[in-house]
């Protein structure tokens, strides 16, 4: 009785301690998306005018020119899965939860407060960080929302994080925060979980006499071949989490792992999602589509993967192709990251040891730049135990 009356009393004192002190912040990195249908247009041009996305030649120049070129078309998108894109309210919910999650299990960096960061669209960085700033934090996370890294995804919003803090610590009236980053995490057991939970649900549906035949084909966004040839990990990183899942699932159905939403002329990573259906669909009616490489609902699964690909599949007379729930308000996705997070908050790593390393063929300085600042940021002694 004396031992718990002294857990009870410690956990009495953590909570007033958490009460009286800023939040730790879980900065949740995305690219977003366009809220509502008329935030189109500035969201491609943020996005085009982004070299470590879409590199290209007089880049200020052409930039605006493609974005408001491609705006109609991306628009009637938008207004095609309901008037803009979900990414903010999911990423919300997801973070929301996560914070919840996080004050319990780990009550020495409690109380914790999720933040968005999106690269294209509101709330942008800037948004982010003068949020932070009103209220006080100087221990913060960087926490990507793409599970596998490439320098195009979550570098790029590393890299951005990395800008704007410079620049403002150039006025000098920035609070110093302690930062460190989560910059990868497609293997962890519990993402795996959620996401086989949701191909075993998919399944179920299936007439039991086919379900053990149904061609599982994750879908990731693809990336152009230079990007790949330079040394990008994200390829291995998908391919990896993809093992994880069909071990998870017992390895119980033939799968693919095939690639979405190629743009231009150049070569991408393939097979083509779209052209696997068609490849497959010669011997196989039934498939189950995954969207593997997003944490929620957007407009690669709502339009790309609902409207287009499911669309061509009936169209071919392919009467068992489906497509996989998102992660959204998974709750077994939810408490996966909050572990993530709470295993990072209590390790002396600023970064994983794979994210110093950058790509054989890099020449952007930039990217070595802001992974030397982010490392340099080795957590308080403060904020636990190591982990194993």
């Amino acid at each position: 009785m004396h031992a718990l009356r002294s857990i009870a009393t410690a956990r009495r004192g953590l909570a007033t301690v958490a009460a009286s002190k800023p939040p730790t912040a879980v900065v949740l990195m995305n690219m977003g998306g366009p809220s509502t249908v008329p935030e189109t247009g500035d969201f491609l041009s943020r996005l085009f005018h982004d070299g470590d996305l879409i590199p290209l030649p007089f880049q200020s120049y052409l930039a605006p020119l493609i974005a408001k070129r491609r705006t109609p078309k991306i628009e009637a998108q938008y207004a095609a899965i309901g008037g803009g894109s979900p990414i903010l309210k999911w990423t919300r919910i997801q973070g929301e939860g996560m914070a919840k999650l996080l004050d319990e299990l780990s009550p020495e960096t409690a109380p914790h407060k999720a933040y968005v960061a999106f690269r294209y669209a509101n709330p942008l960085t800037e948004t982010c960080l003068d949020e932070m700033r009103k209220d006080g934090v100087e221990r913060a996370v960087a926490f990507t929302q793409y599970p596998q890294y490439s320098c195009s995804t979550t570098g790029s919003s590393i890299n951005e994080m990395w800008r704007v803090l410079q620049e403002r610590s150039k006025v000098g009236n920035e609070k110093p925060i302690q930062w460190s980053v989560i910059d990868r995490w497609g293997v962890h057991e519990g993402y795996v979980d959620a996401v086989a939970r949701n191909i075993e649900k998919s399944l179920a549906d299936y007439p039991a006499e086919v379900r053990n035949k149904v061609v599982l084909l994750f879908s990731a966004h693809s990336l152009p071949m230079s990007v790949v040839n330079r040394g990008d990990p994200y390829p291995a990183e998908v391919g990896a989490t993809v093992s994880a899942i069909m071990t998870r699932l017992g390895h119980t159905n033939p799968y693919r792992l095939t690639w979405q939403s190629q743009v231009g002329p150049s070569a991408w990573l393939g097979p083509q999602t779209i052209d696997a259906i068609k490849g497959l669909g010669k011997r196989h009616n039934d498939m189950l589509l995954i969207p593997v490489a997003f944490t929620s609902d957007h407009i690669e699964t709502l339009f790309e993967l609902d409207l287009e690909y499911l669309e061509e599949a009936k169209e071919m007379g392919l009467t068992g192709v489906r497509r996989c729930e998102s992660l959204n308000d998974s709750p077994h996705f939810i408490r996966a990251i909050a572990d993530i997070a709470a295993k990072h908050l209590n390790s002396p790593q600023a970064t994983s040891v794979q994210m110093g390393l950058r790509c054989p063929g890099c020449t952007n300085e930039k990217c070595g730049h802001a992974k030397e600042f982010f490392a340099s940021h080795p957590p308080p002694k403060g904020d636990g135990i190591a982990a194993n």
